[in-house]
């Protein structure tokens, strides 16, 4: 005869929350779905205004006299300091101004706040500055503000710098989220991954026939190129923390449309995907500092990549996919076999401390 079922304990109560809905964790920082949670949780109720609800990589702002302006803010806290093709330094001051490139603004000033632990050599800092003089001058910028705080000793991990910057929109275009049209061609300026596996491979130690380099660079001129030639741009994204997929959910998100894109097209260096396959990571979330997707009329798709191979690094540019009316919010990816999936946002941190 079958034992009469266990009656329910007593005093039930609710399951402890997992961790990163009650405190922060390393994978709010990643630029996926977590860091969107925490926005949309925190930062969006708290100071909700009209430029921010645009969701975009800064605030498009107008004076009382018309003119119009970007303002955008960073935080940089990478780790190594150092690394094949860049420094904390550099990435600073490009992640800035790309973020301004990417309102359509011409940017002209930065500012520059940097958190030092006791104990760091003065060197060091020399050397960084160093670097965000010359990449300032290279991107036609000014560092004309700053501060400087000292924590204790074991506190700060060497060094963290914020910039905020400011550029001058001087097109009538608004070059946003919301500006993006059924449609659009979705053009990549350059290959992928090149940042993210630079770090990720002085991290961990891997020696390939050639070094991977970063990325980084100014996008400022491949912008102003395509505004000056008159070409009627929707929206800019530089592919940073998440990479281009968690941009291209972002985009369609905010442009309530979809995305559908073509693996067989999306330029991947051989040392990048060994490096990726090495790792288990997939080349569609490694962060960059130095690519970005622009989504034109696909009327003007030839023209804008013509445009963008002369003035963009990392070319050449390709068309890798184009904007369609729905299911609103949805990226999809063909694959090389004909396959399709839908790409979602980057979960957790895939690899922290990037930028």
């Amino acid at each position: 005869m079958a034992s009469p079922p266990t009656p329910p304990p007593t005093g039930l109560s609710c399951p402890v929350p997992l961790p990163h809905r009650t405190e922060i964790t390393v994978g709010h920082g990643g630029g996926g779905r977590l860091t969107q949670e925490l926005i949309d949780r925190v930062f969006r109720p708290a100071f909700a205004n009209p430029a921010l609800e645009a969701q975009h990589d800064g605030a498009l702002l107008r004076l009382p006299d018309g003119t119009r302006l970007a303002f955008t803010t960073d935080a940089h806290v990478v780790s190594p300091l150092f690394f094949p093709g860049s420094d904390i330094g550099k990435i600073a001051v490009n992640g800035t101004v790309n973020d301004l490139a990417m309102c359509g603004a011409r940017p002209l000033w930065l500012s520059a706040g940097f958190i030092l632990e006791e104990g760091f050599p003065i060197a060091t800092l020399e050397k960084i500055t160093a670097s965000m003089k010359e990449a300032a001058a290279a991107a036609g910028v000014s560092i004309v503000t700053g501060d400087t705080k000292v924590v204790e000793r074991g506190k700060g991990d060497g060094l963290y710098v914020t910039t905020a910057g400011v550029g001058v929109i001087e097109t009538a275009l608004t070059v946003a989220p919301s500006s993006i049209r059924a449609g659009d061609a979705v053009i990549l300026s350059g290959d992928l991954g090149r940042h993210g596996m630079a770090i990720m491979a002085t991290r961990a130690g891997l020696e390939f026939e050639s070094a991977i380099e970063s990325d980084c660079a100014p996008l400022t001129a491949p912008v102003q190129a395509l505004l000056s030639a008159g070409l009627e741009i929707h929206c800019l994204r530089d592919l940073t923390r998440g990479g281009l997929a968690t941009s291209l959910v972002e985009l369609a998100e905010s442009a309530k449309l979809a995305i559908a894109i073509d693996a067989a097209k999306i330029p991947v260096t051989e040392l990048v995907r060994g490096a990726c396959e090495i790792l288990g990571l997939d080349p569609l979330y490694v962060a960059n500092e130095g690519r970005f997707v622009c989504l034109v009329p696909e009327a003007q798709a030839a023209r804008a990549l013509a445009i963008i191979e002369k003035t963009a690094p990392g070319g050449p540019p390709v068309v890798i996919g184009k904007v369609t009316a729905g299911p609103a919010g949805q990226v999809t990816q063909r694959s090389i076999i004909g396959a399709e999936r839908i790409v979602d946002r980057l979960s957790g941190e895939q690899l922290p401390r990037i930028c």
